[in-house]
């Protein structure tokens, strides 16, 4: 005698739910039997047939059994069909997306309509979740690939700098390449430790009063080997003094990512604009470039993780810094939006509500 295949074997649990689903249909089709003849008793004995009761009692009683009983089989095959083989269904692809499977779906189409809500909810989680690990798998890829990167160039010039007939001049230049990607690696982890903080909620505690407009002056202070080399103008005419009450240091990031972005971007003698509004129960700052711009999906796309956009805007960084600054904007409370066009500039908009003392 053949076996079976051990993925087509009927284990002992597979018994059991055999075996606990068929006694359930059976007691509900003796809990409906017993009413359906209780009532039909009942029913006879009210409408004065409890003569014919006494006269012929044992066909009558076989005639209502009978009745009971097709009755009650069909009301147990429409709750088996509608309700019980639904909820085993249910079951079996909830322990398939427990084991990481997110293809399996339910049929909606074909679940009755006290399933069908059920059903699609279900089939919605499993959607969600299926992207969710899509973008993880996604995530891990690409920080593999940021972290081998920088080692590589790292381990590369490390080697070449063991050379003993290396200049003076270029054992510095590669001791500046190692440096540089080291420093690269260091912001990708400081940068991915943030971000995990802020997407698990576990920052922005230390709010306090402070000036905005300071702060925007003092991040554009700090790019300042960077713009300076290019001759880039500002233009900080509409930067009123404002009065501000949240995380500095982490609001502070967000202004040298974007302004740092926007000089990545800007041709030498370019310019950049930095201004800021004041409403009652908002502040918008909004930074402006006439370098580049991005297309329609880079625009769509470009506080995704990783992203760097069109091969044009590829350069030097990891596509968290965009990301991050979402992600601490979103913390406050605020939101952040960019307007754009190719060889057009820039234009990113950083709505913040106003907290109270």
């Amino acid at each position: 005698m053949s076996k079976l295949p051990a993925e087509n074997k009927i284990t002992r649990q597979d018994y059991k739910k055999i075996r606990s689903r068929f006694l359930s249909v059976i007691f509900l089709f003796q809990l409906i039997f017993m009413v359906i003849s209780g009532l039909g008793f009942f029913g006879l004995y009210r409408a004065g047939g409890y003569r014919a009761f006494l006269a012929n009692p044992l066909l009558l009683i076989i005639i209502l059994y009978v009745m009971s009983f097709a009755i009650a089989s069909i009301l147990a095959f429409y709750v088996d069909k509608n309700i019980l083989r639904p909820i085993e269904h249910l079951s079996e692809a909830s322990k398939r997306v427990a084991k990481g499977d997110f293809s399996v779906r339910l049929p909606v189409e074909r679940s009755s309509e006290e399933m069908f809500t059920t059903f699609s909810n279900f089939n919605d989680m499993v959607t969600g979740l299926g992207s969710i690990e899509t973008l993880r798998d996604d995530f891990v890829a690409n920080v593999s690939h940021e972290f081998k990167t920088p080692i590589a160039a790292i381990e590369g010039y490390a080697e070449l700098i063991q050379d003993d007939k290396l200049s003076d001049s270029e054992r510095r230049e590669y001791a500046e390449k190692i440096l540089f990607n080291t420093r690269r690696l260091s912001d990708l982890t400081s940068n991915i430790l943030l971000l995990s903080k802020l997407e698990n909620q576990k920052t922005l505690p230390d709010r306090k009063k402070y000036r905005l407009d300071e702060q925007l002056r003092e991040a554009i202070l700090c790019l300042e080997p960077r713009w300076s080399v290019k001759n880039i103008n500002f233009n900080l005419e509409n930067l009123p003094e404002i009065i501000f009450f949240g995380n500095a240091p982490l609001l502070l990031q967000v202004w040298i990512n974007i302004i740092g972005n926007a000089v990545k971007f800007v041709s030498e003698n370019g310019n950049i604009s930095v201004s800021a509004e004041e409403t009652l129960n908002y502040v918008t700052v909004k930074i402006a470039d006439d370098g580049i711009g991005m297309s329609e999906e880079t625009k769509y796309r470009i506080f995704d993780k990783f992203y760097q956009g069109d091969t044009s805007r590829r350069s030097q960084g990891n596509g968290l810094g965009l990301t991050l600054c979402a992600a601490i904007v979103s913390r406050c409370g605020g939101t952040i939006s960019v307007d754009s066009e190719l060889k057009k500039g820039s234009v990113f908009t950083v709505r913040l509500p106003k907290a109270a003392n």
